[in-house]
């Protein structure tokens, strides 16, 4: 990373984000942007691609504290690092990030040491030729969609992924097989090289070498010197009993190859799971309708419900239960995360005959005259007509 990116480039708006954000701001914003702009989504567009670098660099650095907090403090020196323009003064920043000896802040920091993350070089010493700063790997989202019972039940899924790594044919070096790359004559193997601007000096990427230290004669017919390469690999995923729909997973280590050494990133996988005929999902419960019978409800009753993957169980309605009232079957519902379940709520669902015989007609008219002439409505009739 060069001086100048840190001085010109505003990864907070790159990411769309505030100053004051939080990293899970940071993170939401990086993971949206990266689903729209991954190249698996946008082949052949190269303005998607572009735009999916920067927005993974912006990650890079503000996803870390440490960096973060040190790019934060380049960009807030007044005007990024401009010297007294009356002293007639000027030197070189690679000397106070590059000596020992070097200039220390109010707290006893060498400089070197504070802003040797940012240009790539440790606190003082001199970077060897070809090592690079290592990097975590991008993070990776995915969907699976799953039926319910999988989803209840938990299941190892098959998940095949996309992403880059170091090409396999010349191991990252970007030589052809059988040549190696050779120590960069511009930079002599640093990977930077000094810009002159008035009385100061940045250090930026090498152009010989791009940054690498090493210059490459005889690419590599499969990555054309980059040293990388888009693998496509598959995976074993465990997702766990009880996975709601819209759930994410994290599973760590499982996203993208680090880079020169660095660690891998994370995968995330987006849950969908499909409608079940006759149970539903609040939360850890399950849900359940069942349809009574006008007398069952009435009179009350003993009717047995289904469970989900399991025998049915007897729920007794005591009498005069309502329309819509809830019932709970202890421990037959979703597996939490401690392993024990939820509950099962049911649903009362009081038909209404829609036919009636006879007999049933005469059945009703009797329970009608028993009930006293007693009118249900005449408190709403009254308070109706208040004003």
């Amino acid at each position: 990373m060069s001086t100048k990116d840190y001085l010109e480039k505003d990864y907070y708006k790159v990411l769309g984000v505030a100053k004051t954000a939080s990293q899970e701001e940071i993170k939401k914003s990086y993971r949206k942007l990266a689903r729209k702009y991954h190249p698996d989504a946008n082949k052949g567009d190269a303005a998607a691609e572009e735009r999916f670098k920067e927005v993974s660099e912006a990650y890079d650095v503000l996803s870390d504290e440490k960096r973060r907090k040190e790019y934060d403090t380049v960009r807030s020196m007044p005007g990024g690092f401009r010297g007294q323009q009356g002293g007639g003064f000027g030197f070189d920043l690679g000397d106070l990030f590059g000596h020992p000896s070097g200039t220390t802040t109010g707290a006893g920091e060498r400089i070197g040491d504070l802003f040797g993350g940012l240009f790539g070089r440790g606190g003082g010493g001199t970077r060897t030729a070809g090592t690079r700063r290592a990097r975590r790997g991008a993070d990776v989202e995915t969907e699976v969609t799953l039926s319910f019972g999988r989803a209840m039940n938990g299941v190892t899924v098959p998940i095949k992924l996309t992403s880059e790594a170091a090409c396999n044919s010349c191991r990252g070096t970007g030589a052809k097989a059988g040549t190696v790359p050779r120590v960069c004559p511009n930079c002599e193997g640093t990977g930077h090289e000094t810009r002159n601007l008035g009385n100061f000096g940045f250090q930026e990427p090498c152009k010989e070498c791009h940054g690498r230290g090493l210059v490459v004669d005889d690419p590599c017919l499969v990555c054309h010197g980059s040293g990388r390469a888009t693998g496509t690999r598959t995976i074993q995923a465990r997702i766990p009993a009880g996975v709601a729909d819209g759930q994410k997973i994290r599973l760590k280590g499982k996203g993208a190859p680090g880079e020169n050494g660095g660690p891998a990133g994370d995968l995330y996988v987006n849950i969908k799971v499909l409608p079940h005929k006759v149970f539903g999902r609040s939360g850890d419960n399950l849900t359940l309708t069942v349809p009574v019978t006008f007398p069952e409800a009435a009179l009350g009753a003993e009717i047995r419900v289904p469970t989900f993957q399991g025998q049915p169980v007897t729920l007794k309605l005591p009498e005069g239960t309502p329309n819509g009232r809830k019932f709970r079957v202890k421990g037959r519902g979703a597996t939490r995360r401690d392993g024990t379940k939820g509950d099962l709520l049911v649903t009362v669902d009081v038909h209404v005959p829609q036919k009636l015989d006879e007999r049933s007609r005469e059945a009703l008219a009797a329970l009608r005259e028993a009930g006293g002439g007693e009118d249900l409505r005449a408190d709403l009739l009254q308070q109706a007509r208040q004003e």
